[in-house]
């Protein structure tokens, strides 16, 4: 333990005292609610079979494809699924020459760039050990943005994985239509998924029981 030559304070316990004053400030207990629901959220996801995932995938997709924001966009920027993920890849292999489907390219300092899917001839093993586009990066307008989550409620807002790539993706496109997507199980009813001020929620939530917005 090291003391001032001049005042004699413990320096050890000055930072004890400043770590538990942060401890209570309202950021870093939302942080702390965020990181116990993930972890919650994440365990009911590893424990639905995979006959589970794409049934209820594809019952999300069916709902996806009744929205009217889905149907007028010509733009959609969707997602390429992790194990245990809702599963749109039938959504790409589907609609990828009818319309313009981008997909995310993650880059260091949590960067994030949208490349148009092209077929999986043209897909490689990016940063994250994730299949993204090898085609050019793609810098005009957006219609719409599918957008996963480890948990959403009833009012849109949206708890992600943590990596921060799409909380920075998402603040760029304030006005662009947003879906989330997640299993029934994922949904948080009745009650809020913590999050900041700053936090914006998606317009619409997606499960394979329900719809909820437009």
């Amino acid at each position: 333990m090291k003391f001032d030559m001049f005042t004699g304070v413990k320096f050890d316990l000055f930072a004890s005292q400043i770590a538990d004053l942060k401890a209570l400030l309202p950021w870093n207990q939302v942080n702390k609610e965020k990181k116990a629901l993930r972890g919650l959220m994440e365990q009911r996801r590893r424990i639905l079979t995979e006959e589970q995932v794409e049934e209820q995938s594809a019952a999300i997709i069916r709902r996806i494809e009744d929205l009217r924001c889905f149907q007028r966009a010509q733009v959609v920027v969707l997602y390429y699924p992790l194990k245990h993920e809702v599963n749109l890849k039938p959504l790409l292999e589907k609609y990828w020459q009818q319309k313009t489907l981008l997909l995310p390219v993650t880059h260091h300092h949590r960067k994030l760039t949208l490349h148009p899917y092209k077929g999986a001839e043209l897909m490689r093993r990016g940063h994250h050990r994730v299949p993204e586009p090898t085609t050019e990066e793609f810098k005009g307008h957006l219609d719409l943005i599918i957008v996963p989550g480890v948990c959403f409620d009833e009012k849109g807002n949206r708890l992600g994985r943590g990596g921060g790539y799409y909380d920075s993706f998402l603040k760029k496109h304030p006005n662009v239509h947003k879906v989330g997507v997640c299993f029934d199980s994922q949904l948080r009813k009745h009650k809020e998924v913590p999050h900041h001020h700053f936090d914006k929620p998606v317009n619409v939530v997606v499960t394979s029981n329900r719809t909820i917005g437009e």
